[in-house]
């Protein structure tokens, strides 16, 4: 999962991971997380979803970070908004409206830029990542957010070995995240041979 890899998948256009339209679990289990439209909202490797879209007419701002630029670009130019770009350490910020995109590795995301976060939508993040670098992603965002956050995460499981997507079972969310967390199956539902399931996670 070296960074040319994911440049090489959106210059190609292989984004199966792109949904068209918003997620219904996102849509369905949002409110459980009680936030009124309130505060911002992190969606880690956001790509171009649509699903930011959503959380900005709620009233959130909404804070990404995507390794593509293409994929920041592409975002503004389809919601017919202009982006302002300005460099932010190690990220490249573009932002309009309610919505900033940092054009960075995730990896390199401070306490600083996730200061104002009050929850995190992970649709498409842990399950891009492979078993190592999943647990390097969780230890990071252990570390690196606030107080009190909460999170709605997607996972998928199924037989398959190779990806991404990588199938994650409930174990090993349990074992990533319970430290920090108090973890809640909300639900799933099939997709193809894969399941989805979502999760809240609250801040002990």
């Amino acid at each position: 999962m070296e960074h040319d890899f994911w440049h090489q998948r959106w210059s190609e256009g292989r984004i199966g991971f792109h949904q068209a339209e918003v997620n219904t679990f996102l849509k369905d289990y949002w409110s459980q997380l009680e936030l009124g439209g309130q505060g911002g909202v992190f969606v880690p490797l956001c790509g171009k979803s649509r699903d930011m879209l959503w959380l900005k007419e709620l009233g959130h701002d909404v804070l990404g970070v995507e390794l593509s630029r293409e994929a920041c670009e592409s975002f503004f130019a389809e919601m017919g908004a202009v982006g302002s770009v300005e460099r932010r350490e190690a990220f490249g910020a573009h932002y309009s409206e309610g919505i900033t995109l940092l054009c960075g590795d995730f990896f390199a995301l401070s306490e600083y830029e996730l200061n104002a976060v009050v929850a995190v939508y992970d649709r498409a993040a842990l399950v891009a990542l492979p078993e190592e670098m999943r647990k390097r992603y969780a230890v990071l965002l252990n570390r690196i957010l606030p107080k009190g956050v909460k999170l709605l995460l997607v996972t998928l499981e199924f037989d398959a070995l190779t990806g991404p997507p990588f199938s994650v079972s409930e174990t090993e969310v349990r074992t990533l995240f319970s430290q920090r967390f108090d973890i809640q199956r909300l639900g799933s539902g099939c997709d193809g041979d894969k399941t989805e399931v979502v999760w809240l996670l609250r801040d002990k």
